[in-house]
């Protein structure tokens, strides 16, 4: 897909990113991420992020990311995919090209591991990505890579296959300004933990969509939210908002790292064979499954 194409689809509707099911091992299990994808597909996702932050990204090698992405393609069903990257500026080079040779349609550029980094380190690694690749470039803004509005209208003048900013930060103040500067010249993605909760602000900052983790498990009650916040239906928002999205922050809160673990819980309930967390995250435990499991029902998938 060609960069242009990959930021009109990111652009388009809701976005998501599946999460990574492993065996008791803990290795990469094709089948079952293959049918959780298929499943998932069968939706209105515009474009699924392989290997993303929800995906696990940070827990898989280098060579585990292409073989993601690559079974995600297969299995989308002419979804767009679109592969998570990160590490150093040489590690995340390696893998931008493996996505892309897997047959990936965009790269997710995460943050780079650990250091903080001063604004021209941030534009050098940015744009080595970019220039490594010819497929679109999305750049993840958050923890210790904050992109300022300089140096991101740096990379845009820079790098063409750059198509899109996805915000993780919350700093409204900051991405108001981005959106106003680079206009139309990127597309821009709510990417806070449970989006939803942000979504609203996030629409009036400019933004026109937003990557839903709880699509991964609930994706008819993610697409309602998301058609209700469109169609500016507030009180319908705030409906779903009280019934399903504040009990389960309340969860995710629990521990640190849920916003990942509760997500692969509830992709577990719904009957898919996800496997549980590699290490350093953790699982919810039993008395938290069965709070999950209650939060979810009305939305329980038929076998």
């Amino acid at each position: 897909m060609d960069p242009q194409t990959l930021k009109s689809a990111l652009g388009s509707g809701l976005l998501s990113f599946p999460v990574t099911p492993f065996d008791a091992e803990g290795a990469f299990k094709p089948e079952a991420y293959r049918a959780h994808i298929d499943w998932l597909s069968g939706y209105d996702a515009k474009v699924l992020f392989a290997a993303g932050g929800t995906g696990e990204m940070f827990s898989l090698t280098p060579e585990e990311i292409p073989q993601v992405v690559a079974h995600a393609k297969a299995a989308s069903n002419g979804v767009p995919i679109v592969g998570g990257c990160g590490g150093g500026t040489h590690v995340a080079v390696a893998v931008a090209k493996g996505i892309e040779k897997a047959g990936g349609d965009g790269i997710l550029l995460l943050p780079p591991y650990l250091m903080e980094a001063p604004q021209e380190g941030l534009f050098a690694h940015v744009k080595a990505v970019c220039d490594a690749v010819d497929i679109g470039v999305i750049v993840y803004n958050r923890d210790n890579a904050i992109l300022q509005t300089k140096t991101l209208q740096r990379l845009a003048d820079a790098c063409p296959n750059l198509v899109g900013f996805k915000d993780g930060t919350g700093e409204l103040g900051l991405v108001r300004r981005i959106t106003a500067t680079l206009s139309d010249r990127l597309t821009y993605i709510g990417g806070m933990p449970t989006a939803e909760l942000f979504a609203e602000a996030y629409l009036g900052a400019g933004f026109s969509t937003y990557s839903s983790a709880v699509f991964n498990f609930v994706p008819q009650l993610a697409q309602d939210f998301y058609r209700a916040l469109l169609s500016g239906e507030r009180g319908e928002c705030e409906r779903i908002l009280k019934s399903f999205f504040f009990p389960f922050m309340d969860l995710r809160s629990r521990q640190k790292g849920y916003a990942v673990s509760a997500i692969k819980a509830g992709v577990r309930l719904q009957g898919f064979d996800a496997g549980h967390m590699r290490p350093p995250l953790t699982d919810l435990t039993q008395e938290e499954v069965v709070m999950l499991e209650a939060l979810i029902a009305p939305w329980r998938r038929r076998p």
